[in-house]
């Protein structure tokens, strides 16, 4: 049968592909098939957030230079910033994040993290995102990875009908310029159907538009139901068992469909709506402007958007080299912007108190500078930050040294994050999930949650 139909540029095929994910052959329709297949799984543990949104700091962010500064250190260790007052009485962050500074009485700052990857950024982005720390294990995704959270949710408690369950963006992250994709982001075991829906175009851009969610060039939305009612003309002249097999993808189809063409299905990417002010505040760089989508995302009910803050592993936060020009005239201010105007706006639109913010990374800096004037590696202790989504407001967890090298309060793992996270989201940590062999794995067996960060 001939696959174009007389009088039209679009094949039957490119129809199918409307939507595409472009990632493993995964379509819209399958991704919409995988959430409602999930929608009989749900966890029934009560949550106190509906959404999240997760800003990986890619590289590992210095903790000495923005959340746990040692002024009274020695030189070698204290480095060029000053600290500042915040918003939380008698707790200070770096002179760089002003903006940040004020929004601290919202947040908890963790200062005592640590896991045992201190060499491969893949393996520490692994532990960080999944909870699952499996040593200097490096290398890229494997399909029988365990999975992120986005996928976990996505199974056990799917977005909304119409909304897109996982969002990553705005980079597939690699290990190195020329490296593989990072672990972590993926659903792994669980099958590729639960991988997120990648946004990979710079919302900074004056033409943005998301390639995966868009009409091919010369389809107009007016015609879409026109050839929507030719391919299934199409589909009735193939054989019977095609037909079947089209049948059982009806429903997911007419969803990928209804996707493409309804008007609330697309206005969460349409950053024009928002006014110019508030795009200057978020900054007008593709990463203030993702953390901006983020926050549109999650208006228009995608359960989790994940933003990762580099192209690779060594682009931004891995600050072996300069740490302190970098951050004082390109991260920090960047991060600042964006971060601190993510928290106020839920605050002020009522979404923070549903809605779980964490600010994560691969593992922090050393206390000592090096010869470069940066900072290595440091996995035994560093700092994350969260917000909202039923986490308490104001606090300070945990502790390190008076270097920041070593925790001496309350010592935290990334897999008890991830586990506090879960429960936040009405996930317990210790379900089984099946991969595509039907094999139980326990979503994070490893961890426990920390009651004393749940309001």
């Amino acid at each position: 049968m001939n696959d174009h139909v007389p009088g039209n540029r679009f094949s039957r095929r490119e129809l199918l592909r409307v939507g595409g994910l472009g990632t493993l052959g995964i379509s819209l329709p399958q991704l919409l098939a995988a959430q409602t297949s999930g929608a009989e799984k749900r966890n029934q543990q009560a949550s106190k957030a509906d959404a999240c949104i997760v800003i990986f700091l890619n590289g590992g962010p210095s903790h000495l230079d923005m959340w746990d500064m040692k002024p009274a250190g020695p030189i070698e260790i204290r480095g060029e910033f000053d600290p500042i007052p915040t918003s939380l009485s008698g707790v200070n962050v770096c002179e760089h994040l002003p903006h940040l500074a004020r929004q601290m009485h919202r947040v908890t700052l963790i200062r005592s993290m640590n896991h045992s990857v201190n060499n491969s950024h893949a393996a520490a982005v692994y532990a960080a995102l999944t909870g699952h720390d499996r040593g200097e294990q490096g290398g890229g995704a494997k399909p029988d990875d365990h999975p992120s959270p986005g996928a976990v949710l996505a199974k056990l408690r799917p977005a909304p009908t119409g909304a897109l369950p996982y969002i990553t963006l705005p980079y597939k992250t690699k290990e190195g310029a020329a490296g593989p994709l990072q672990p972590g982001f993926l659903a792994g075991f669980m099958g590729a159907a639960y991988d997120p829906f990648w946004v990979l175009d710079d919302p900074n851009k004056p033409d943005f538009h998301v390639r995966n969610l868009s009409l091919p060039d010369g389809l107009a939305l007016e015609r879409m139901n026109a050839r929507r009612g030719l391919l299934s003309s199409l589909d009735r002249g193939l054989g019977a068992e095609s037909n079947q097999t089209l049948a059982s993808m009806d429903d997911f189809q007419r969803q990928a469909f209804e996707l493409l063409t309804s008007n609330q299905a697309q206005r969460a990417f349409r950053l024009d709506d928002e006014p110019a002010s508030v795009r200057d505040r978020y900054g007008r760089n593709i990463y203030g402007q993702s953390v901006l989508l983020a926050r549109r995302l999650i208006e228009a009910k995608t359960r989790v958007v994940t933003m990762s803050w580099a192209p690779h592993a060594n682009a931004t936060w891995d600050t072996h080299g300069q740490n302190f020009k970098s951050l004082k005239t390109r991260l920090l201010p960047q991060f600042d912007a964006a971060c601190s105007s993510l928290i106020e706006d839920l605050a002020q639109r009522g979404l923070l108190e549903r809605t779980l913010v964490a600010v994560l990374g691969d593992f922090g800096r050393t206390p000592k500078i090096n010869n470069n004037a940066g900072r290595d590696h440091w996995n035994s202790c560093y700092s994350i930050m969260l917000a909202g989504g039923g986490v308490k407001a104001g606090l300070v967890y945990g502790a390190s040294d008076r270097s920041g090298a070593t925790p001496i309060q309350s010592p935290v793992t990334p897999g008890d994050i991830v586990a506090t996270i879960y429960r936040l989201l009405g996930i317990d940590h210790h379900h089984i999930l099946y991969d595509t062999l039907n094999r139980p794995h326990t979503v994070v067996p490893q961890a426990r949650i920390i009651h004393d960060l749940i309001a």
